[in-house]
């Protein structure tokens, strides 16, 4: 049975494009069907990962704002 994974990105304090190309990291070292969480603090992150993940075939589990931290859980193609 395979077992999926799950990753954690704390990009806060990071400005564009810091939080994408840290999200792009982490999925390079991703399999398919994991899932990957990343925490932001970059307001035009929600923009950004929603057209990233259109481009880029990846799954936009979640997109959550609270107290100024961006949540997104997004799930490897």
């Amino acid at each position: 049975m395979l077992k999926l994974a799950e990753y954690f990105v704390d990009a806060k304090g990071l400005q564009c494009p810091g939080p994408i190309t840290q999200l792009f990291k982490q999925m390079k070292e991703a399999q398919s069907g994991d899932i990957v969480t990343i925490e932001v603090t970059d307001p035009a992150f929600k923009r950004d990962v929603e057209s990233w993940c259109k481009k880029t075939k990846n799954e936009l589990l979640s997109l959550e704002e609270s107290n100024g931290v961006i949540r997104a859980k997004i799930k490897k193609a």
